[in-house]
């Protein structure tokens, strides 16, 4: 874990804040932050992958390394104005090495495919080439053979209950799907369905946030905290909410599972750094393969931040979210599933 928990913070934190980024600099008092982090954030990928450089972090080995050079590869596309056009020229030649030295990672048969195929799309959009095997090989996996129904994709040949099809199943098909539309490759038509799909599954998670701010403890990597909730903040960002889901109530469940797991102090360390657990010190919760780099996938519930200031999801009013509404006796509509 030692070994990569640098590339995994660093990768996780900026996946998490790049659309952010992305708004730009302006003259108010968080355009202001935004630019402060901008030029950290130009600065910190310089660093990150110069090898004469002690920041130097992109140790590329089986297999660790293909999971955050991915993350990393997606917050590059979510910014891509912000940061990747504003990186040196001998910069982003170094990032696309470091892309390209991934190729001899073979993944495992489950969500890994994308982390292959999010690579690959970075490469398309940043350089007009790619591996079109290692990009469409995911894309047709998860359409043809580990669909299960009603949004919901199997995590390789045997299901498994976890919040995986949001943390990485749905958030990285839809922008891989956006870049291969974006080139006209065939795959790509996979989108629209994909996107209703994925309109689906923030359903479900927004009604499984409990009035208080909790939800179900299922499956593998409870450690990402409110990273669990990657695909609701990303249909947010992309306004592929549901019909019946509005976002006022979308930025209350959020904030009140942030405010549950970070209001005290009781997730860091005395150095400022995430600590192993859900809510609290809770080793026996975390993964042999979990460190402290691997916590800060939280930071993917941060996506709405990249909504500009005035948007709806800001402006609305305050809205009961569906649990909180059941719970106090209020109208609420029926779940409803999908099937296509």
């Amino acid at each position: 874990g030692q070994k990569f928990t640098y590339l995994e913070a660093f990768a996780r934190v900026f996946n998490g804040i790049a659309p952010w980024l992305e708004l730009g600099v302006d003259n108010s008092k968080e355009g202001k932050l935004r630019d402060k982090y901008i030029k950290l954030t130009l600065k910190s990928i310089s660093n990150a992958v110069n090898p004469n450089n002690n920041d130097y972090i992109f140790v590329v080995e089986p297999k660790q390394s293909l999971v955050d050079v991915a993350l990393f590869a997606q917050g590059l596309l979510r910014a891509k104005n912000q940061i990747w056009l504003n990186l040196p020229m001998d910069v982003q030649a170094r990032i696309i090495r470091e892309l390209k030295n991934t190729r001899i990672i073979a993944p495992y048969e489950n969500h890994w495919l994308l982390f292959t195929s999010m690579i690959e799309a970075a490469l398309l959009e940043f350089t007009g080439e790619c591996d079109k095997e290692r990009l469409t090989y995911a894309v047709s996996k998860f359409r043809d053979e580990l669909y299960i129904g009603d949004a919901i994709y199997s995590d390789g040949e045997d299901f498994e209950a976890s919040y995986y099809n949001s943390l990485v199943i749905h958030p990285m098909l839809n922008d891989i799907l956006e870049v291969m539309r974006k080139y006209e490759l065939r795959d790509g038509e996979m989108l629209d369905v994909q996107l209703m799909r994925s309109s689906r599954l923030s359903s479900q998670l927004e009604r499984i946030i409990s009035p208080e701010g909790t939800y179900p403890l299922l499956g593998k990597s409870l450690a990402y905290r409110c990273g669990v909730f990657h695909l609701l903040s990303q249909a947010a960002l992309l306004k592929i909410l549901p019909r019946n889901i509005y976002p006022a109530q979308v930025r209350g469940a959020l904030t009140k599972v942030i405010q549950r797991q970070f209001s005290g102090n009781q997730n860091f360390n005395t150095e400022g750094w995430l600590i192993c657990g859900l809510n609290g010190s809770q080793l026996d919760i975390c993964e042999e393969e979990i460190c402290t780099g691997s916590l800060y996938l939280c930071c993917a519930v941060f996506l709405p931040l990249g909504l500009h200031p005035d948007d709806v999801f800001w402006k609305s009013p305050s809205e009961e979210w569906s649990s909180l509404k059941a719970w106090n006796g209020n109208l609420i509509k029926p779940d409803q599933s999908i099937n296509f």
